[in-house]
């Protein structure tokens, strides 16, 4: 059980992550200050370096934060589409259907991953591989599980594959929220599902 002390702290930090990945998806990092974190979140400035012990930190913490609830609802997909007797594809289309009910939960977060991903020589690189070679690890299981059971063939480049099919719902679902609007989180889901099962070709 954990004590109301630790909980409060979790909500705290709950808040100062939306406050920085609002702000700094619409202002970027280095111009979001830990004041504005601090009246955006509703808390006292001191707070924010009672949690973090800088705003790199902080990021650095959401990123690990986010990627880390990405993962485990990927998870949580592959693992219940087994336990309904799923194969290993129709996990990874579950997966995908994750993925982008995360994306729809958390736009702001995403935006800021993507764009962080391309940049270069930041303080935090280091901690985005790691988060990200998490998330893209969950697929690859999957994919190796795919290959060990016939599904798929054994010619396929596991880490480039499932590198890809992260890039590629994230992406889309990127695309779908800024330029396509209107589309349901079906039909997005739909459009995903035929370019995994290979069925663009028209084959």
């Amino acid at each position: 059980m954990e004590s109301s002390g630790t909980t409060r702290r979790q909500a705290t930090r709950q808040k100062l992550y939306e406050a920085a990945v609002t702000l700094i998806a619409e202002k970027g990092f280095s111009t979001t200050t830990v004041d504005e974190i601090a009246e955006r979140a509703g808390v006292a400035k001191g707070t924010v370096y009672y949690n973090f012990k800088s705003k790199t930190e902080l990021f650095e913490e959401l990123l690990r934060h986010g990627v880390g609830l990405l993962t485990a609802s990927l998870r949580t997909a592959a693992e219940e589409s087994a336990e309904r007797g799923g194969t290993r594809v129709e996990a990874l289309d579950a997966m995908i259907r994750a993925g982008l009910d995360f994306i729809d939960r958390y736009p702001a977060f995403t935006q800021l991953y993507v764009a962080e991903l391309w940049r270069t020589n930041r303080a935090w690189q280091s901690t985005l591989l790691v988060v990200r070679q998490e998330a893209v690890a969950v697929v690859e299981d999957v994919l190796r599980e795919a290959v060990r059971s016939g599904e798929l063939s054994e010619e396929i480049d596991i880490p480039l594959t499932a590198a890809a099919l992260v890039g590629m719902v994230l992406v889309a679902a990127l695309d779908w929220q800024a330029f396509q609007p209107e589309r349901s989180i079906d039909e997005v889901h739909s459009a995903l599902s035929l370019l995994l099962h290979g069925r663009v070709s028209g084959h």
